[in-house]
């Protein structure tokens, strides 16, 4: 999935305006202007798009999750220079604190139905025998349940 998608939907599920979009960044200690975040916000071919890296996602998600779970002791995790959709799709799943039947349950909100072992397969290492590629149609099934669930007045228009 593209990483700006990712970022919108994120903000649009959330709710998140510009100065809370720029506070999650600043959580993870990446300052981000509103110009920035409003470049990585607009569709591609609008004018003033930017792409955002992988590396400005894995930031986001970050603080994302120390603003959903708070901060933990110790030093703050290193954002990835690569990000894949299982990375995305984990670090969605840390900062939501969601078991794997509440991720099925988000899931099935988007009739997308999968099974515990096949779920647990993208979270496991990529050398793991039995680690499977979350493709793009998972991953924007578990963004649209994560909508549905929370902005359900917006989705039963």
């Amino acid at each position: 999935m593209v990483n700006n998608d990712v970022l919108r939907r994120v903000r649009y599920i959330f709710d998140f305006n510009d100065s809370k979009m720029m506070a999650i960044f600043g959580l993870a200690d990446h300052h981000v202007s509103r110009e920035e975040v409003s470049a990585w916000l607009k569709k591609e071919g609008d004018e003033g798009y930017e792409d955002c890296s992988d590396l400005l996602l894995a930031v986001f998600l970050n603080g994302l999750i120390i603003d959903m779970r708070g901060q933990k002791e110790g030093e703050k995790p290193i954002p990835e220079k690569r990000l894949t959709n299982n990375m995305i799709f984990m670090k969605l799943k840390i900062a939501l604190s969601l078991k794997a039947e509440d991720v099925m349950a988000i899931l099935a909100l988007a009739d997308f139905n999968i099974s515990k072992h096949e779920l647990s397969a993208f979270f496991r290492k990529p050398d793991h025998k039995h680690y499977r590629d979350c493709k793009d149609q998972i991953l924007r099934n578990f963004l649209k349940g994560l909508q549905i669930k929370h902005r359900a007045t917006d989705s039963e228009e």
